[in-house]
């Protein structure tokens, strides 16, 4: 999942959870200050992280893949469609996952992403409902003029969220 890491106002780092838990570790003033905010960037929403000092312990299994078992109803005919595929229900119900969520999401998902970020760290600041506004009516400079007074990080966000691969 990729996420993006705030310390107050300022960008910190953006990646995948477990690729920056260790050096955000490192930082433990920051992190015993509660200070370190994690987004989840596909969907905008705050997201805890562990930060603790010591990583914790190795669990059994599959962890290494990330793995997690848990529980499919599907009609009998699916379930036949699934076993006759090559490497069985759960590597063709993984590719059908990944294939979906690579496919991109919807221009309402983005902005609702980019919503509920900004709720989350700009709601108190000056300019946040203007911006929301212009946000969902997909006026980029009305956003960009009442974003323009807040911490850089936060409104770049925002924007990379809300319209990817649009230059600024």
């Amino acid at each position: 999942m990729p996420v993006t890491l705030f310390y107050k106002f300022e960008f910190l780092a953006r990646g995948n959870a477990g690729e920056f838990e260790n050096g955000v570790r490192l930082t433990a003033i920051m992190a015993q200050t509660g200070e370190v905010l994690a987004f989840d960037d596909e969907t905008g929403r705050p997201i805890d992280i562990d930060l603790a000092l010591d990583p914790p312990p190795r669990p059994r299994g599959r962890p290494a893949l990330g793995v997690e078992a848990k529980e499919v109803t599907l009609l009998p005919r699916h379930w036949e469609w699934l076993a006759s595929q090559p490497g069985g229900a759960s590597v063709t119900l993984r590719k059908l996952v990944e294939a979906a969520s690579r496919s991109g999401r919807s221009e309402r998902e983005r902005l609702d992403a980019a919503c509920r970020f900004l709720t989350a760290i700009a709601g108190d600041m000056p300019g946040y409902e203007d911006a929301v506004r212009a946000l969902y009516a997909g006026d980029r400079s009305a956003f960009d003029h009442e974003a323009a007074s807040w911490p850089g990080a936060i409104g770049e966000h925002a924007r990379s969220l809300a319209w990817p691969m649009v230059p600024a």
